[in-house]
């Protein structure tokens, strides 16, 4: 009785642990009938018992296509049965997937970050008036704030708007504007206001004396 026990360690890899090594079993031994009839009917069979262990999965679509393509991974594609659905292939599923193409922008002031070139590109689509000027300035304003969240120092608002016409191309020119950007201590006041602790949410810890004795 000993010399009939397995142990994990020396049965065969599951490919799906989650459908249990019984349900493998069964799959190997519809991969071992003669006819394809008596195939076919096991394969039924077992997507009937792969649906039962999977009720959670009803309602997503293409619910018994995904079954049959599970059954023919599990039997490593050498269940020779038919399927209602295109049968996987072995090359697909180990093929890797195409590499995804990451952006790479260099700008020229990192500190700003890509939103704001892709807000200048859009500002600069607008027709004249008072939406774009208005978006302008806020844009602006936020450049400040970025700069001065990089920089820690005080920035002139003319540094600002060259910034601004370099990164627009010449087509957003504040050079000669007249009217002022958010001065850098109440940009910097309204992030260390949702930065810092709440009002009175800070706890004091108790201080005891050195000459505390011990036991």
């Amino acid at each position: 009785m000993i010399d009939d026990l397995e142990y994990n360690t020396e049965r065969e890899h599951l490919i799906i642990p989650e459908y249990g090594r019984h349900l493998q079993k069964m799959i190997n031994y519809a991969k071992s009938r003669e006819t394809k009839e008596e195939r076919n009917k096991l394969a039924k069979a077992i997507i009937s018992v792969m649906g039962n262990l999977q009720p959670h999965l009803r309602d997503v679509p293409d619910f018994q296509h995904k079954l049959w393509d599970q059954l023919f991974i599990m039997a490593d594609f050498e269940l020779d049965a038919d399927s209602p659905y295109p049968k996987p292939s072995k090359e697909e599923l180990s093929s890797r997937p195409d590499p995804l193409r990451y952006p790479q922008n260099h700008p020229k002031y990192r500190f700003y970050g890509n939103n704001i070139k892709t807000m200048i590109d859009v500002a600069c689509t607008w027709e004249e008036g008072d939406m774009k000027e208005a978006l302008v300035y806020t844009i602006a304003n936020h450049m400040k704030k970025c700069y001065l969240n990089w920089n820690k120092d005080t920035v002139e608002d003319e540094v600002i708007f060259k910034h601004l016409y370099e990164l627009s191309n010449g087509k957003i020119n504040l050079k000669n504007s007249e009217e002022d950007l958010t001065d850098a201590t109440s940009l910097m006041r309204t992030k260390s206001k949702y930065s810092g602790h709440k009002s009175g949410s800070k706890k004091t810890k108790k201080k005891y004396s050195s000459n505390r004795k011990r036991y």
